[in-house]
């Protein structure tokens, strides 16, 4: 079906136009800039922002140039994205599907953020993603840069073409273009500081069980994990993650530590079935070790400084916060006010968790907190008279009483005999 374009956003470049390619190095986007630039006759910049992700920038730097590009910018972005992205994400123990941890729509923030504001600075009125047509990323790109810029029009060469994975493998061995993986290795990685994933192939196959070791990129499996487990101990105040093993250190830092510590033991895998944004249903792989492990510390010291109320209706919050974040909602405004609820109450979110790594299964061990809300005197099965326990049976007779008297009416309704003919 030839692609027609709509959306008042989508670009329509002319010849001389300036447009700004968010570049990853990889088959889509280095296809992308070459095709670009014969199709449109255009000058194209490329942009290439470091979120954690593991790469070769300078490498990356020179395909790009090598490609044609009137600039290759590299920005080094891990300490924004760290304090005000990730930050957020721990606060509301992100989570969405299960375990999936949200690394990737986390990160499409802070790269549309910083691409909106180059773009600015370069005179560049197009920018250019390598999205396709049927994934979550082309929402996420397309909403934010547009909602942040709505003078900056958005061109998706991926979408509008009709070249499928192996075309695409084909052009670039045409054109001479350096690929990372062949029509022998299909699978497809994503990653940045919070956590990587892997797709197509095995892994869409949801009747097949993927091989792990054939495209796993940050963890051992389960299997090959060491048979000694390890502890891990962070340190949090106000909601955020500043020690790991009492050994003060930037975010970026302390999560690259837990990743590697995390790798190490097969934590935070996960195979997760999602819904995308536009009504397809796919699987995907996901490894984020240090992500799974903040979390869970993270979730425990809530459970220890704040009451059954707040943690029941933290948890509402943390799911509303995460289907926003999922959904390429991010700066929609009640974001804005889930957030404030999150740093009031993570105000006391404070203390250590010490952590139990073994075989891909994280265990929260230990914890304490000057806020804890566990009385040792009240919790003990050891006698003291802190509790009047002579109060617990009359508490009882009166808790009991709604369901009492429900079942007993509805025994009487069930055994009354029908004396209709």
């Amino acid at each position: 079906m030839k692609y027609h374009k709509i959306a008042s956003f989508e670009a329509h470049p002319k010849k001389g136009d300036h447009v700004l390619l968010l570049y990853s190095g990889g088959l889509d986007t280095s296809v992308m800039l070459k095709w670009i630039q014969d199709h449109y006759q255009v000058e194209v910049s490329t942009l290439t922002i470091d979120i954690g992700q593991k790469a070769n920038f300078n490498k990356i730097k020179k395909k790009a140039l090598k490609l044609g590009a009137k600039e290759a910018i590299i920005i080094d972005a891990k300490e924004k994205f760290a304090k005000e992205v990730l930050t957020k994400a721990i606060k509301a123990n992100g989570t969405h599907l299960g375990d999936y941890h949200l690394f990737c729509p986390l990160g499409r923030v802070t790269i549309s953020q910083v691409a909106v504001q180059v773009a600015k600075q370069k005179g560049a009125k197009i920018i250019a993603h390598g999205c396709t047509g049927k994934g979550n990323d082309q929402v996420r790109f397309d909403s934010y840069i547009h909602t942040l810029d709505p003078d900056l029009k958005i061109l998706a060469p991926v979408r509008e073409w009709s070249l499928g994975r192996d075309e695409e493998i084909a052009y670039a061995k045409k054109h001479n273009i350096e690929i990372p993986r062949s029509i022998e290795k299909p699978y497809a990685h994503d990653d940045n500081l919070f956590g990587c994933s892997s797709e197509c192939a095995e892994i869409e196959e949801i009747d097949v069980s993927p091989p792990l070791e054939k495209f796993l990129q940050l963890c051992v499996t389960p299997e090959n994990a060491p048979d000694s487990p390890a502890t891990v101990t962070i340190s949090f105040e106000k909601g955020v993650p500043t020690k790991i093993n009492d050994m003060g250190v930037p975010l970026t830092r302390l999560m690259s530590s837990l990743n590697q510590i995390g790798a190490n033991h097969a934590i935070g895998i996960s195979y997760v079935l999602e819904d995308r944004i536009i009504g397809i249903k796919a699987r995907n792989v996901f490894e984020e070790p240090g992500a799974h492990i903040l979390i869970k510390a993270h979730k425990m010291l809530e459970q220890l400084v704040c009451s059954k109320e707040e943690n029941a209706f933290k948890s509402l919050i943390d799911q509303k916060w995460a289907d926003l974040c999922f959904s390429a909602k991010w700066f929609d405004p009640l974001m804005n006010n889930l957030n404030a609820y999150l740093n009031e109450v993570n105000a006391k979110i404070t203390g250590e968790v010490t952590v139990h790594l073994y075989k891909g299964v994280a265990s929260v061990t230990a914890l304490s907190s000057p806020n804890s809300l566990v009385d040792k005197n009240l919790a003990t099965f050891m006698k003291n008279d802190v509790l009047n326990q002579n109060a617990s049976a009359g508490f009882i007779e009166h808790y009991c009483l709604a369901t009492k008297t429900a079942h007993q009416i509805s025994q009487k309704t069930l055994t009354k005999p029908d004396l209709r003919f």
